[in-house]
């Protein structure tokens, strides 16, 4: 929660506690309801502007388009992460130029919010719409309290990928514990040493983010009308001890992702293993085309057998902007983008998304990935791991803690060091929390 001075008047936003954010640039819900009646009452065609990052989002909009005349949406391409809400922040704050219509990966929906800069749309949208997401999706939406800020698109729920071939000539068990999965990786490597069963990557924080979730972190909170950050919690420094000793030991691999030793190695079956999320086979297909039919999927390794739960990787909802003059219209649209069938299988097609909302899954996603045609249960098994996703509270400076672990943890995948990996939680805490304050959040 932010603290605001000056003429700036505090706003209540529910949240399990208060969210404080500053009331001047926007447009009221009531303002904005007016006009969007007066508007309709005029027949006037309504024009809603949706800055967004997905691929080929025009072709899923032109069937609101045709069946919607009246509200006409134009879709403006624009550069995803940190770059898109940086713009948005700007526009915000300049008080025009903002679209009527964001889409915003979940970790980001607290800075906006906090920012003011998206609105609460709970009151134009159905009230049954959260039993159709998972529960903790929606809790990204909702920052865990009454109002909502954006309906779910996309989710990104981490799962086990693993060489078959490789498995099978080496008589290997899919491991479904993280410490069945620490001796398949000793067993692999002892067997063929220039082969691993997956890699620490100190490059990718979102990765272990998922990873933290999985066993039941949540970095942030909302503590009365102040922030909580718990990032050095005992889950997290579970995980982090846990792959520290992997390192250490050198039965695992200690490379980033996404660079061309990286892709090289899922091509040659140097890279046995993949913990990665839904999306997984896009990327696959992408780096490693000849390698399709050699993978399956499986769910993530359980730190307790009998509870399994997983954690999410990337995803993304679409808000409504709080400058936006057609709340009402937008909220409709982007309730549509999201829950209408025949949207979500377009969404599916021409964007590649995994879907967060449930009952269009069986429809959308009937056929397996390409990559993975050996696999025809791909999307049933992938429904039930999203569904065991716990809820994990993102803050407004999870940009400050990202970084933090690209360098605390950098440092440490270098020293091959499993206490190095328990600073590096640490630092990340100490970091996280000086910078809530420095920007003048109220911190508990």
């Amino acid at each position: 929660m932010r603290l605001h001075t000056g003429t700036r008047a505090a706003t209540i936003v529910a949240a399990t506690a208060l969210l404080a954010a500053a009331c001047s640039g926007g447009t009221s819900s009531s303002t904005t309801t007016d006009a969007a009646t007066t508007a309709a009452a005029a027949n006037e065609k309504v024009e809603l502007t949706f800055w967004t990052w997905a691929p080929n989002m025009d072709k899923v909009v032109e069937g609101w388009n045709a069946a919607h005349p009246d509200i006409h949406v134009t879709v403006n391409k624009q550069d995803g992460g940190d770059p898109a809400v940086t713009k948005l922040l700007t526009a915000i704050k300049a008080g025009s130029g903002a679209p009527d219509i964001m889409q915003a990966e979940y970790q980001k929906i607290p800075t906006l919010v906090s920012a003011d800069a998206l609105a609460d749309i709970k009151g134009d949208i159905d009230p049954g719409l959260a039993k159709q997401f998972p529960d903790g999706v929606w809790n990204a939406v909702t920052l865990g309290g009454d109002s909502v800020y954006a309906v779910p698109q996309d989710s990104g729920p981490m799962e086990f990928y693993y060489r078959t071939d490789v498995f099978d000539q080496l008589g290997l068990t899919v491991p479904t514990t993280w410490a069945e999965f620490a001796d398949v990786a000793a067993k692999l490597h002892t067997a063929d040493p220039t082969k691993y069963l997956g890699t620490f990557s100190a490059a990718d924080a979102g990765w272990f983010t998922g990873l933290a979730q999985q066993a039941g972190a949540s970095w942030w909170g909302i503590d009365g009308n102040a922030w909580s950050v718990s990032i050095n919690d005992a889950a997290t420094l579970k995980v982090a001890d846990y792959w520290g000793g992997l390192v250490e030991s050198g039965v695992i691999d200690n490379k980033p992702m996404y660079t061309p030793e990286w892709n090289a190695a899922l091509n040659n079956g140097t890279q046995v293993g993949w913990l990665s999320a839904v999306w997984a086979p896009g990327v696959l297909a992408g780096n490693a085309a000849d390698t399709a039919g050699k993978w399956k999927m499986a769910p993530m390794p359980q730190w307790d057998a009998a509870k399994p739960s997983t954690g999410n990787w990337g995803g993304s909802a679409v808000a409504v902007t709080s400058q936006s003059k057609h709340a009402k219209e937008s909220a409709q649209f982007i309730t549509w983008l999201n829950t209408d069938q025949k949207a979500v299988t377009s969404l599916v097609k021409e964007a590649g998304i995994y879907p967060a909302n449930i009952p269009a899954q069986t429809e959308a996603l009937a056929s397996p990935p390409a990559f993975f045609s050996n696999q025809p249960d791909f999307y049933t098994l992938a429904g039930k791991i999203a569904q065991t996703a716990g809820s994990f509270t993102f803050g407004p400076n999870v940009n400050v803690a990202y970084s933090a672990y690209n360098d605390e943890f950098g440092k440490a995948a270098e020293a091959k060091s499993k206490a190095a990996f328990t600073a590096a939680v640490q630092s990340m805490q100490k970091i996280t929390i000086e910078d809530l304050k420095t920007s003048g959040f109220s911190v508990k």
